[in-house]
């Protein structure tokens, strides 16, 4: 016979969740939230509640992303507008040796020279494993059809990080241009390069 005490019921019975969590993180992790949650102008609790919320990848892949995304943030702060994952590993089809290629959009006062490369490679990122290569770009002009690596980065990109919504309108905008046929692939010497059709 079962146990109908009032013990028992308190045990089988979950009781309704009080709204309040505790969760310790981190530092490091912490900080990148943080940093994201002031670029979506929300306090550090409205912005995990919404992202807990969301649909998003697995805890491997989160912690991979904000790996990425805190090294991108430490070298170069509020100048980071986004951080895209696209190439190979963003479709599935990475093999063993393949790196995993992120674009990091900055702010038109950071200049794109070797150095800012340099500084990344002095405290390299992996991601499951692979080597993260950084694509430092500028946020493309609204009115220039945008080819290059923004067009790959709009076949296939994540956006894992970005201020308000600004590198996945750019990306909306790039693939307008490939789907109305004003940017097109091409390869030449087995390289793909993108040009612009007037």
């Amino acid at each position: 016979m079962a146990d109908k005490s009032p013990r028992s019921l308190r045990r089988s019975r979950p009781r309704p969740a009080s709204g309040r969590f505790v969760l310790r993180l981190d530092p490091a992790v912490h900080e990148t939230l943080r940093a994201a949650a002031r670029s979506h102008g929300l306090s550090l609790n409205d912005y995990c509640s919404r992202r807990l919320a969301a649909p998003a990848g697995g805890p491997q892949e989160s912690w991979e992303a904000s790996t990425a995304i805190r090294r991108a943030l430490t070298l170069l702060d509020d100048h980071v507008v986004g951080v895209v994952v696209f190439g190979s590993w963003a479709r599935g089809v990475a093999a063993d040796t393949s790196d995993v290629d992120v674009l990091i959009v900055v702010g038109p006062g950071v200049a794109l020279t070797r150095d800012l490369y340099r500084q990344w490679d002095s405290a390299p990122v992996t991601w499951n494993g692979r080597p993260v290569e950084p694509h430092f770009v500028h946020m493309a002009d609204d009115a220039a059809v945008t080819g290059g690596v923004w067009a790959e980065a709009a076949l296939d990109g994540l956006v894992v990080f970005e201020r308000q919504f600004e590198v996945s309108m750019r990306l909306v905008r790039v693939r307008h241009q490939i789907l109305s046929g004003r940017l097109v692939r091409r390869v030449a010497h087995g390289q793909p390069y993108w040009s612009e059709v007037s």
